[in-house]
């Protein structure tokens, strides 16, 4: 039997789910409908249940879903619990604000390097890691096999080093160089991540909104 491919709107949707599923264990709630899960996330219940059924469905009839055992399934569908060892190339602003203010291991990653072009920063570190020059890097990945690259560098090196931390088994990318990396192979999974497109998106609903209401 061949596996269902899940499309990336769902897949996008699940770190939203087990956000919020583990807020409601916080709060010490042990089932929730649909219904009301769709409430507090600003989404429809079908849609909730649309997604679940993706991956074989997880509710009761009557009861709903159980908060503990559904924010479990959703982090071993995403892994949470793997720890893929994740390098970091670039320790500037950035790099250490990502290194020292994101929890990889609660989201299935365990930072084991930092990397820079830099010699002024080797020596230092950031997250309690040493910042490593960029000639260690063959070395380190032969050694301990990172499987994630976090890109925060330059975008005119971005696909030049992309194809040698190819070669060195490197299967993911967390990309911030501001260039969406042009990948061949399709055993290698990028994320490329523009944090301006991101704030653009909002200037752009800010200025639609005072527009509507001017025409109002």
């Amino acid at each position: 039997m061949s596996k269902q491919v899940i499309s990336t709107p769902v897949i996008r949707r699940l770190p939203r789910y087990y956000r919020f599923l583990g807020d409601l264990e916080l709060e010490k709630v042990e089932r929730i409908s649909s219904r009301e899960l769709a409430a507090r996330m600003g989404l429809s219940a079908s849609q909730i249940r649309q997604d679940f059924n993706c991956f074989g469905g997880f509710g009761q009839q009557g009861y709903g879903y159980h908060v503990g055992e559904l924010h479990e399934i959703i982090g071993r569908i995403l892994g949470v619990h793997e720890q893929t060892g994740v390098i970091l190339i670039g320790a500037g602003n950035l790099g250490k604000a990502i290194a020292s203010h994101l929890d990889f291991d609660s989201r299935g990653c365990r930072l084991i390097g930092v990397f820079d072009s830099n010699p002024l920063l080797a020596g230092t570190s950031t997250h309690d890691l040493p910042i490593m020059p960029m000639e260690t890097l063959d070395s380190f990945c032969a050694m301990h096999h990172p499987q994630v690259a976090v890109l925060c560098i330059p975008k005119d090196a971005a696909q030049q080093l992309a194809d040698h931390l190819i070669s060195l088994g490197i299967k993911g990318f967390w990309n911030f160089s501001h260039f969406d990396l042009k990948i061949a192979s399709p055993d290698v999974i990028v994320e490329n991540v523009h944090l301006g497109d991101s704030l653009m998106t909002l200037a752009y609903c800010m200025h639609s909104l005072g527009e509507d209401e001017e025409n109002s």
